[in-house]
């Protein structure tokens, strides 16, 4: 099998993956609904008000980060999924059910938005662990990278197919629908085979909410990747304010819209499956990924028309996409499993809940400047969080000269755990897991 799908000889990785398609296309159609009708139904084209949405969506991964990353290394993360999916598909059931009876304000959905943020917060640092469940360590690089593959190709789709079924029957059916798809995810979960599951590492002594903070800040590279994805994620991020607001600054409807998500996304699978051929995550694409970034949305933030618009959202979603995925398999790979939990829910946490920061001021941007302005915001962020992971290249001594070639230059990075001797893994755990006082270990 060819290297870039290795994963997929793993049946329990199959299933998955296919599962988490079908779901990703509906999730994509309901947040392309969403936006819409924040924007155009319950609002007067208030992209402040859509801002504000996102934000409740994405505060819970961040208020909640120490005990949902605590929960996804302390719990079963397959049934704790099918709980969360579960959830999910009654949420977006409801949204429906109230878009039909013409009862849907802006104050429910911004409950509903702050409920589905709820729910996520728990679901997300468990469904990007329970990859590593999956597969074995060496492959786990290429799960996390055909991951994001599935998530954005479902993006292409999803976004697009939304679009035109509201415009053709109405916002309240992709609701509907979305909570379909979400019956593919749990019948994947049910049919994955339990007993070739990757045993999982558990923790010396007693797990901690505090251990995946302690073992982050012991990481000068963890702490530098996380400030990257925090200020892209905050600022750069915010495509459904981008795109809806350029979508109706060039005359565009809802289809108009979800196209150009699904054209963002072409960019975002080409960069997920570039990610999954190479052998490991490497923090220097991480940061070279966000200057391809800045370059691209800042290009995009001049275009004169829609199609040249799109065209270059395929450039900024390869570039997002190759710094996103790579980032998540560098943390997946080159930490303890046994807090990988902790470690994930705090990344997804930075990621996510940068959000509720960035979006609302980010949608004040484009009310008072225009679509362009908040653009070229996020292209800003991103020239910043270039410069933090480029000086601390240097600053830290991993970027030096080559010992024989006078102008080339070498990079040293962090090793992935599956090539960790034994006894060295043994001694960061006891490391990164702060001692106790023997009187309170024997009490505990």
């Amino acid at each position: 099998m060819s290297a870039m799908f290795r994963s997929f000889s793993v049946f329990n990785y199959r299933v998955w993956f296919i599962g988490a398609l079908v779901s990703n296309v509906g999730a994509w159609m309901q947040a392309t609904a969403i936006s819409w009708v924040v924007l155009t139904e319950l609002t007067d084209n208030d992209a402040a008000a859509m801002g504000i949405t996102m934000a409740l969506q994405f505060a819970p991964p961040l208020l909640l980060v120490g005990i949902t990353g605590w929960v996804a290394d302390r719990f079963d993360r397959r049934r704790l999924l099918v709980v969360t999916q579960s959830v999910l598909l009654l949420l977006g059931v409801a949204i429906g059910i109230l878009i039909f009876a013409g009862v849907m304000t802006l104050p429910i959905m911004y409950a509903f938005a702050l409920g589905l943020g709820v729910v996520a917060a728990f679901d997300n640092p468990a469904r990007q662990a329970f990859v590593s469940d999956l597969v074995s360590r060496e492959n786990a690089s290429n799960a996390v990278a055909l991951n994001a593959a599935s998530f954005n190709g479902a993006r292409m789709i999803g976004p697009a197919v939304g679009g035109l079924v509201i415009v053709a029957v109405g916002t309240g059916w992709v609701f509907v629908l979305n909570a379909v798809t979400f019956l593919a995810m749990l019948a994947a979960l049910l049919l994955i085979r339990t007993h070739e599951l990757i045993p999982r590492v558990k923790a010396p002594g007693s797990a901690r909410l505090a251990d995946g903070f302690h073992y982050v800040a012991r990481r000068p590279d963890l702490i530098v990747t996380f400030a990257m994805v925090f200020l892209v994620g905050a600022f750069g991020m915010n495509f459904p304010i981008f795109a809806s607001t350029m979508a109706l600054e060039f005359g565009q409807e809802a289809d108009g819209f979800g196209l150009l998500s699904s054209i963002l996304a072409i960019g975002s699978l080409a960069g997920a499956l570039m990610a999954a051929r190479r052998d490991r995550a490497r923090i220097r694409v991480v940061i070279a990924g966000t200057l391809l970034f800045a370059a691209a949305a800042t290009v995009s933030a001049f275009m004169p028309t829609y199609w040249t618009y799109a065209v270059t959202l395929m450039f900024t979603g390869f570039a997002v996409v190759t710094m996103l995925t790579t980032a998540n398999g560098y943390v997946q790979t080159t930490t303890d499993p046994a807090l990988r939990g902790r470690v994930l829910a705090l990344y997804m946490a930075i990621l996510m809940g940068g959000t509720p920061i960035g979006a609302p001021i980010v949608g004040w941007v484009a009310d008072e400047f225009g679509p362009r302005a908040a653009i070229m915001m996020g292209a800003g962020a991103a020239l910043v969080a270039f410069a933090v992971g480029a000086t601390w290249l240097v600053v830290s001594g991993r970027l030096h000269r080559h010992e024989r070639r006078r102008f080339r230059l070498t990079l040293d990075e962090t090793r992935p755990m599956s090539v960790i001797p034994p006894e060295e893994f043994s001694d960061q755990i006891a490391q990164t897991t702060p001692l106790r006082p023997s009187s309170e270990r024997r009490a505990s």
